[in-house]
């Protein structure tokens, strides 16, 4: 970056980072984890690399806020308590198909067991996916049964990976229906 343009540019803390997070999703989607760096999310983002450090702490920190930014199981947590197993049933079906539509959490999939992405990813699952599943339970054990249910998710995720995808049938959402009314029954 040159000079001139830094001239330019009026200082703006949140303007900066929000560059920097932008820069960071775009590069993360398009790359993949390992192979963006903080030097090229810097440059892409026309910021000061000691700027990345300064905001996010590192490139795995970086890697957490993008991740906060992305869409969460949240939808289907709302609405009418007894159709929460079919609401989970036909997301479920949803992944069977196709991998989720954002980038990130494509990256996500693809860099699963790299060190610095499974912290983050374990992080976000449990405060967007498994706490507030949690929350939406009552009666005992709800943290279980909300461990159960995610873990079908995933599991259609990862069959979706290592098989390729396959178009759900009706007989498939009640089936997955069924799945999620045992791991959710109280």
């Amino acid at each position: 970056m040159n000079r001139q343009v830094t001239e330019a540019r009026p200082r703006d803390r949140e303007a900066t980072r929000e560059r920097i997070l932008q820069a960071a999703r775009t590069l993360f989607g398009e790359q993949g984890y390992e192979q963006v760096t903080v030097r090229m999310i810097a440059a892409a983002a026309e910021a000061n690399i000691a700027l990345v450090g300064r905001y996010f702490g590192s490139k795995a920190g970086l890697f957490a806020a993008v991740l906060q930014g992305e869409p969460t199981f949240g939808e289907l947590f709302t609405g009418r308590p007894e159709e929460l197993a079919r609401r989970l049933a036909e997301y479920a079906a949803q992944r069977m198909r196709h991998p989720p539509e954002s980038p990130i959490l494509r990256t996500l999939e693809r860099s699963a067991y790299h060190p610095e992405v499974r912290t983050a990813a374990r992080e976000r699952l449990i405060t967007a996916v498994l706490s507030p599943l949690e929350a939406t339970l009552s009666g005992p054990d709800a943290h279980a049964r909300a461990r159960m249910a995610v873990s079908v998710v995933l599991g259609i995720g990862a069959m979706r990976r290592r098989v390729g995808p396959e178009e759900p049938t009706p007989a498939d959402v009640d089936r997955l229906t069924a799945v999620f009314e045992a791991c959710l029954a109280g």
